[in-house]
C-alpha cells in the first residue's frame, strides 16, 4: 500500500473549486449556466470509482468543465446555427460568416475560437498552393484574378486550388458543424 493520502471528492473540491468556478464563469453567458457546468462536473467526479487512478486531477476536471461547456453552447445555439448559412449558393461553406462574425456573447466566441482551431488544423493538412489560394481568397478577400496575377498562375489553376481546398474543408468542418448542431 502506498504511502501516499487518498485524494477525496471533498479534498479536490476545495482545491480546484473556486478556480474551476472562475474558469466556468468566464466561458458562459450566464451564472446559471456556470452553476449547471460546475454542478455537472462535481456530478462526473463523484461517478469516477478510483480518485487516485486520475493522473491529472486539474486536466481532468477542466476538461470535463470544456466539455460540458461545450454541450450547452449546442443546445443553445442549435438554432441560432441553422440560421448561419453553412453553405452559399455555390454549394460552398460560407467561411467568412462564421469566422468573421462578432462575437456577441460568450458562446458566440467559444463557438468562434472552436471553428478558428479547428479551420486552423484543417488549413494545416492541405498542400501550401491550396491553403494559400483559399486563405487570401475566403479570408483576406482577394479575388481569384488578383491572386492569379501576382502568382503568374492561370486563373484556372488558382481556381482549382480553392475549390479542392474547399472540399477538403467542407469535409473537415461539416462533422464539427454536425456536432454542434447535436442535441
Amino acid at each position: 500500500m502506498s504511502d501516499k493520502p487518498k485524494r477525496t471528492i471533498i479534498d479536490t473540491v476545495k482545491q480546484y473549486g473556486n478556480r474551476l468556478s472562475r474558469f466556468i464563469r468566464g466561458q458562459v453567458k450566464s451564472d446559471e449556466d456556470a452553476e449547471d457546468i460546475l454542478q455537472d462536473v462535481w456530478y462526473q467526479l463523484s461517478r469516477v470509482v478510483d480518485l487516485d487512478g486520475i493522473e491529472s486531477i486539474s486536466g481532468w476536471l477542466f476538461q470535463v468543465a470544456r466539455n460540458r461547456i461545450t454541450d450547452t453552447y449546442r443546445k443553445k445555439k442549435e438554432d441560432a446555427l441553422s440560421d448561419t448559412a453553412f453553405d452559399d449558393e455555390d454549394d460552398n461553406l460560407s467561411f467568412r460568416e462564421i469566422l468573421l462574425a462578432d462575437a456577441e456573447t460568450p458562446e458566440d466566441q467559444f463557438f468562434k475560437d472552436l471553428f478558428w482551431e479547428e479551420l486552423m488544423r484543417a488549413l494545416d493538412e492541405l498542400p501550401e498552393n491550396q491553403r494559400s489560394a483559399f486563405v487570401q481568397n475566403e479570408l483576406e478577400e482577394r479575388t481569384l484574378q488578383e491572386i492569379a496575377d501576382e502568382t503568374g498562375e492561370n486563373l484556372k489553376t488558382i481556381i482549382s486550388r480553392k475549390r479542392y481546398a474547399v472540399q477538403h474543408l467542407r469535409k473537415r468542418l461539416k462533422t464539427l458543424y454536425d456536432e454542434l448542431n447535436k442535441l
